[in-house]
C-alpha cells in the first residue's frame, strides 16, 4: 500500500513537470537548426528558430519531428495569423501540384482559430511537426491543439521552408545553410 501512495505521488509531482516542458518534450533531443528574422517595411514582425532531433532536416520530406518556434515583435491579432497562414498555404499550395479545396481551407482556418491566439511583443508560437501524424500548436508552453492531419502540416510549415516562401533567407538561415 505504501508504495502504491509513493508511486501515486511520484506521478502527481512529475505531471507538472512534464507540461511544462511544452514542445520540447516533442523533439528530443532538439538541436537548433537555424534562426533568423521576419521584415516587413524594415519591421521586424518576429525572430524564428527552427529545432530538431535530426539534423539536416529534409525540408520537402520531413521524417523526424522538428519545432518552428516564432517569437513576436508586435501584436498581432488570432485572426490576422490564420488568414495570413491560409493565404500563404494557399499561394504555395496553388504553385504546387493541387491547391486546397474551399472544404479544406474551412477545415484549415477552424484549425488554424484553435491554434493560435493574440500575440503581444515578446509572445511566441511554436509548432512542432509529427511524420506521419500532424502538428502540435503551442502558445508559450501550453498545448493549444493538436492538428492529425498530414496536409495540413506539410502545408503550414512550407510557409518558411519551401522555395517558395516569401522570405528565401530566411528559409535559408532556418535551416542552417545560411548563416
Amino acid at each position: 500500500m505504501r508504495r502504491a501512495a509513493a508511486a501515486l505521488a511520484m506521478a502527481i509531482l512529475c505531471v507538472p513537470a512534464l507540461a511544462a516542458a511544452g514542445w520540447r518534450a516533442d523533439v528530443q533531443p532538439a538541436r537548433l537548426s537555424g534562426e533568423g528574422e521576419f521584415r516587413l517595411f524594415g519591421f521586424r514582425l518576429y525572430s524564428a528558430q527552427l529545432w530538431s532531433a535530426q539534423l539536416p532536416i529534409a525540408p520537402d520530406a520531413p521524417d523526424a519531428p522538428f519545432a518552428l518556434q516564432l517569437t513576436y515583435d508586435r501584436s498581432i491579432k488570432r485572426e490576422r495569423l490564420v488568414e495570413t497562414s491560409l493565404d500563404e498555404m494557399t499561394r504555395i499550395g496553388s504553385a504546387g501540384n493541387m491547391p486546397p479545396s474551399l472544404q479544406m481551407l474551412d477545415r484549415w482556418r477552424a484549425s488554424l482559430a484553435q491554434a493560435f491566439v493574440d500575440v503581444r511583443p515578446g509572445d511566441t508560437l511554436t509548432g512542432v511537426f509529427m511524420p506521419g501524424k500532424g502538428v502540435r500548436f503551442y502558445a508559450g508552453d501550453r498545448l493549444t491543439t493538436e492538428i492529425d492531419d498530414s496536409a495540413f502540416a506539410l502545408a503550414f510549415f512550407s510557409i518558411w521552408l519551401d522555395p517558395a516562401t516569401r522570405a528565401p533567407a530566411l528559409r535559408q538561415r532556418l535551416l542552417g545553410l545560411a548563416r
